[in-house]
């Protein structure tokens, strides 16, 4: 009979015997140390920059103008105080003290990884780790930066550090101000901006108290205002936006059909189709869809799943052969866009399920964003017929977008914004990603409108649209409409702070002052030679645009291959979807 070999532990380089391992093993994510070594790097940056304008205005900026009026500030202050006033101002300063900032942080990291179905870890560490870089980066100044607070009677004790740059107020700005960043990321409803702007008023009204109570002079409260927002910036991008940090492999659940309750099979005859992306929609959602459809009559719905590889396309095209009568797409603008275009003239709608970040197309259709609500509001509508934009290049397979499509610093915004960062904070990952991309190259382009006679141009960006507003209302493209068999072009071509400034009016003042063009009308905001003001808009059923050198480019929202041409014409009435009453 076999002999029992005796287990031998194992044995190191040299012939040791090594530590048998036993239970499981908790490794960090992948790239912890590389994220942790530019958070690093940066706060130093930032601590040389702080410290810098501090010795800038105690020394050779001392006797120039805003430093030479501070006084004249913290003695208004005084003369202003009241019995009222003076007990609010103590409230305000208490909400930047140090045991206030570290129980609230406490308090605040202990209910997001305890109180939510999974523990949000990376939120928790972007608010302890933000808050803690704030700390470390004021002792630094504190310790290099000698300045004697204001002359004037101080309600509080003066602690033993300069006056430069204020605690209270970086500490308060930190703390509060990614607390405004998690609420707005992750609240839904109208009260997530209400309670988003009251989070981000309390460091400003911590400035003000300590400015009443005599404590800093305006420099240093501004400078903690500085000090707070860099460190929340510097930890956000790490954490939210540049994507180094990833679970490990193991820690990834692999989604399957059997326990989402799903078949891989294609529906059959008068069957609908759910065709959903696993990374947003979770199995609670479907279930929760699939409890909607029922209640209309759709009984025993189809579940498909999209892949990395095919992110719709595909199994809609199979799901509509299979003869499904209705196409549920659940995700965001990508999965969308695959879905309509295996759409493209079939006669089947589709139900618009908004599971992603930008939901574009949904909110420009005016469905609820809540997934469900849009559900119900579509089976309780009618079909309509939507325009979708076909459009090709070099090394761009000719497809469809139903939304926006683009190149220049749309498309950076993109290629720069992490699935990931996406997923936590929502839309804001675009404002984070979009910093580090204001100085993407200005591109020169030709134009060729239909059958007009080519533009020459300079941009920052140039945007194609079926549908014209994005996240927070704002409208980029005024004239678009998804059903009037026309697309429509955004020039961004700004210069300098100034150009900026008159372009973010002209788009935040939307189609209040601009004129509805008929069907082949060009409308433009500048002369034909490009000057003027840096924001053109124009409407075309067919556009080709070549590029100097090659670009960035965008499809609803995902990176494509860049490239240097793109060649975009509308597709009248080409999809068909479901729409409440009033939608589009």
């Amino acid at each position: 009979m076999p002999t029992a070999v005796p287990h031998r532990p194992a044995e190191l380089p040299g012939g040791r015997p090594g530590a048998v391992r036993t239970g499981r093993s908790f490794p960090l994510p992948r790239g912890t140390g590389r994220t942790a070594a530019r958070i690093a790097a940066l706060t130093v940056c930032q601590g040389a920059l702080m410290v810098g304008f501090g010795l800038l205005i105690t020394g050779p900026a001392r006797g120039l103008w805003p430093m030479t009026v501070e006084d004249d500030v913290n003695e208004g202050f005084e003369h202003a105080r009241t019995g009222t006033l003076t007990t609010l101002s103590l409230l305000g300063s208490e909400a930047g003290n140090t045991l206030t900032v570290i129980a609230v942080t406490v308090l605040a990291c202990a209910g997001l990884i305890l109180l939510p179905r999974l523990p949000m870890w990376r939120q928790a560490a972007f608010l302890s780790v933000a808050v803690a870089l704030q700390s470390l980066v004021f002792l630094v100044i504190t310790e290099s930066v000698d300045r004697h607070r204001p002359e004037v009677h101080r309600l509080d004790a003066s602690p033993p550090t300069s006056s430069y740059t204020s605690g209270h107020t970086g500490a308060a700005t930190a703390l509060y101000g990614g607390l405004a960043v998690l609420a707005l990321s992750r609240l839904r409803g109208p009260w997530r901006r209400i309670v988003g702007a009251l989070l981000l008023l309390v460091p400003v009204l911590v400035a003000v108290a300590r400015l009443y109570r005599g404590m800093h002079h305006p420099t240093d409260v501004v400078g903690g205002l500085v000090n707070g927002s860099l460190s929340l910036l510097i930890v956000g991008r790490a954490l939210f936006t540049d994507g180094t940090v990833t679970a490990p492999a193991e820690a990834r659940p692999t989604p399957s059909f059997a326990s989402a309750g799903t078949s891989p099979g294609a529906p059959g005859p008068g069957r609908t189709a759910v065709i959903f992306n696993p990374t947003v929609t979770g199995e609670a959602d479907r279930e929760a869809l699939r409890e909607v459809l029922e209640g209309h009559g759709h009984r025993a719905p189809v579940f498909i799943e999209t892949t990395a590889e095919d992110p719709g396309t595909g199994q809609t095209a199979g799901a509509v052969r299979d003869g499904a009568q209705l196409v549920v797409v659940c995700g965001g603008d990508g999965t969308l866009r695959a879905a309509a275009n295996a759409l493209a003239d079939s006669g089947v709608p589709m139900a618009v399920v908004p599971c992603g970040t930008g939901n574009l197309l949904a909110r420009n259709l005016g469905l609820p964003l809540s997934p469900t609500d849009a559900l119900d509001a579509a089976l309780s509508g009618a079909p309509h017929r939507l325009d979708l934009g076909r459009i090709e290049g070099d090394g761009l397979t000719a497809t469809h977008f139903a939304a926006m499509s683009g190149a220049g610093l749309d498309a950076e915004i993109m290629e720069q914004t992490d699935d990931r960062a996406k997923s936590v904070l929502g839309w804001p990952a675009y404002v984070l990603a979009g910093i580090g991309t204001l100085r993407t190259p200005r591109m020169r382009l030709t134009v060729r409108l239909d059958d007009a006679p080519a533009l020459r141009r300079t941009a920052r960006m140039v945007l194609i649209g079926n549908v014209g507003t994005v996240q927070g209302g704002t409208t980029l493209l005024p004239a678009a409409r998804p059903d009037d068999g026309r697309l429509d072009l955004l020039i961004l071509d700004p210069r300098g702070v100034g150009g900026w400034i008159r372009a973010l009016a002209t788009l935040l003042r939307g189609g209040a002052h601009t004129p509805r063009p008929s069907a082949l009308d060009t409308v433009t905001t500048r002369d034909d030679d490009g000057s003027g003001v840096p924001v053109e808009f124009f409407t075309f059923r067919r556009a080709r645009l070549t590029f100097d050198s090659t670009q960035s480019r965008e499809l609803d929202g995902d990176p494509v291959a860049p490239g240097r041409r793109l060649t975009a014409e509308v597709r009248p009435g080409a999809l068909t979807v479901l729409l409440p009453a009033g939608g589009a």
